[in-house]
């Protein structure tokens, strides 16, 4: 059995996510105190209490899915779990690219939770709200709604974003240009085609003043070598160097998510087995669209952490 562990991103935030891990271990309690102290506020407060509408705004929604991805690691260790002896890959989905890496040692909580603040707030402001939009194109291939996002582009922005899964792709950029695209995919017969409840156009060039603001966090973020190869974004392959950990996490901001590839590559590496690690269940529900012979599995409560740890016990 070849294992790889995944962190979910933004959209599967849910209120009251994380509270029964931290009402039954003190592990998970002291990974919300931690990012709490390092943000200077109560985010658990939002996450278990609400509003949703507070909890979805992008500035506390990424650090909020990355502390219960590493709430739940945590209390995996305490269990006796080694991720170095037991998993070959990490990957997360665009935020949660910081949780693998946190999971795997290259940063602390505390450091990813203030890097995850910075890049909340960095995409929000740097598109005024209003003129970008997102897009979900459904049933179309990669290759044809890239080329759908450039038609549509015009003299404005329009990008490929996400590549989540066969027959899901995301485009972003203008809004003009995003409805463009909406009205061109369905002439070339997507299924569906769909804005999205986003506040910015994430991952596509406008989101370059984030950009730089992530370069000048990063600098100064201490960054040590993943102990386990992280499978990045924006190259659908591995990487294990700190160094390169930090550029690649640059790039990412205005970078296409390459989630498709990357599932696809851990599974030609001989990855049959992909444990979400964290809030909800979207990576898991992909892998069986992208990677049909691999299982995903979901791990977000104690019951769940029980069969891991009882799998690797066997």
């Amino acid at each position: 059995m070849s294992i790889a562990f995944t962190f979910p991103g933004q959209g599967s935030q849910a209120v009251g996510m994380g509270k029964a891990l931290a009402d039954q271990f003190s592990e998970a309690r002291a990974v919300f105190e931690e990012v709490d102290d390092a943000l200077g506020e109560k985010l658990s407060d939002i996450m278990w209490s609400g509003p949703e509408d507070k909890l979805t705004l992008t500035a506390n929604a990424q650090p909020a899915l990355m502390a219960v991805s590493l709430a739940t690691m945590r209390v995996l260790e305490a269990r006796g779990f080694d991720l170095k002896a037991s998993v070959a890959y990490v990957a997360g989905h665009s935020l949660g690219e910081y949780s693998a890496l946190a999971a795997a040692g290259s940063f602390d909580v505390a450091t990813a939770a203030r890097l995850l603040r910075i890049r909340g707030e960095a995409m929000q402001t740097a598109v005024p709200v209003g003129q970008g939009a997102m897009a979900a194109l459904l049933g179309l291939d990669f290759d044809a709604a890239d080329e759908i996002a450039r038609a549509a582009a015009g003299d404005e922005v329009c990008q490929a974003a996400n590549d989540n899964a066969p027959g899901q792709v995301v485009v972003s950029g203008h809004v003009a240009a995003v409805e463009r695209a909406i009205e061109l995919a369905k002439e070339k017969g997507a299924r569906r085609a769909l804005k999205l409840p986003v506040s910015a156009p994430f991952h596509c060039s406008l989101m370059a003043p984030a950009a730089e603001a992530m370069a000048a966090a990063l600098a100064e973020a201490a960054i040590k070598d993943p102990i386990v190869p992280l499978v990045a974004n924006v190259l659908a392959r591995p990487i294990t160097d700190a160094a390169e950990v930090r550029q690649r996490l640059i790039e990412q901001v205005t970078g296409t998510v390459r989630w498709r590839e990357s599932i696809t590559w851990l599974a030609a590496a001989g990855v049959d087995t992909l444990y979400e690690v964290g809030a909800g269940k979207v990576l898991t529900g992909m892998v069986k669209r992208i990677a049909p012979d691999a299982k995903g599995v979901a791990v977000n409560t104690a019951d769940d952490i029980d069969a891991l740890i009882a799998a690797f016990n066997g």
